[in-house]
């Protein structure tokens, strides 16, 4: 009797992702996702080059884009390398600026609530900047599945991975200065800041982490910099939230951590790359997740990675 129910309920999930995955689907998946994809070829192709001149080779880069699928992320770790950062100091940077990510798996719970576990779960592992926004705009259009949802994601994540892998090869066959990519990512970390919603919290998140950073880079602290700058940032917002904030409700106040770590991190960041003490040689640290874009942009609706 319990195996014909399993048998049941596998024939019925098999029916189901039938109608799921179906070619209407993906073209809609697809369509949704074409500005992403694009996007994503314009940042990729420097991450890759970026990722070569650190010693990583293409299969390498390949898994790197697979694993941790994190644009702000990966250009951190080749920046922060050649800036002579040591492993712990990149492991927690990295992971701080992407703690966002947390939250928009987080905001798409009641979406997945009747969804299959492992359809859920992967999707929440493949949530960027850009594909957040573009799919939460179409939930909020209606006529919307987590299916094609996860398919955005997929098809994004696979320009990334491409672009990152050709940007390898190519940094490997031709000589391109590190610093003209470097300087662009630094840009576009700070197009990131400056498209943050600049709430109250969000002010003193940037203007901690920017003069933490400073002030470790005066100490002689280099390595430990964007962290330190980061987490302070993040630290005096969240105590400033806590403190005006108290009438607010739960989510808003959980959202506005959110923004406020995006906002630190990419005030630290910024300031990093922007800073002329960088050592002879080496690619400025400020990275853009053009993701792997702007959390509080991204929430607006805003396509690109």
């Amino acid at each position: 009797m319990r195996l014909r129910k399993l048998v049941v309920r596998e024939v019925g999930q098999l029916a189901i992702m039938g109608v799921m995955f179906s070619r209407e689907h993906i073209l809609s998946a697809f369509s949704a996702a074409a500005p992403i994809m694009l996007g994503y070829v314009a940042i990729g192709l420097p991450c890759g080059i970026l990722s070569n001149t650190i010693g990583l080779n293409p299969l390498q880069v390949f898994l790197l884009c697979a694993l941790l699928y994190s644009g702000a992320g990966q250009f951190m770790i080749c920046n922060m390398f050649l800036a002579g950062s040591s492993i712990a100091s990149i492991t927690a940077s990295v992971s701080l600026v992407n703690t966002r990510q947390m939250l928009y798996a987080a905001s798409f719970a009641p979406t997945c609530e009747r969804t299959p576990r492992w359809l859920a779960a992967l999707f929440a592992a493949t949530v960027t900047d850009e594909s957040y926004g573009v799919n939460t705009q179409r939930f909020a259009e209606g006529n919307w599945s987590v299916d094609r949802a996860l398919m955005v994601n997929l098809f994004s994540q696979s320009s990334w991975t491409i672009s990152n892998v050709i940007g390898c090869a190519v940094g490997a066959a031709v000589a391109i200065p590190v610093n003209i990519a470097a300087f662009a990512m630094t840009a576009i970390f700070i197009c990131l800041l400056v498209t943050q919603k600049f709430t109250s919290a969000n002010i003193i998140a940037m203007a901690v982490a920017a003069l933490g950073v400073y002030v470790c880079k005066a100490a002689g602290l280099t390595g430990p910099a964007i962290l330190i700058g980061a987490v302070a940032g993040v630290v005096c917002a969240m105590a400033f939230a806590l403190t005006v904030g108290k009438r607010d409700t739960v989510a808003p106040s959980t959202a506005a951590t959110g923004d406020a770590a995006a906002t630190a991190g990419d005030a630290a960041a910024g300031l990093k790359g922007a800073s002329p003490e960088t050592p002879p040689g080496c690619a400025p640290t400020g990275a853009a997740d053009s993701q792997p874009g702007s959390g509080v942009a991204a929430k607006k609706g805003g396509e690109g990675r």
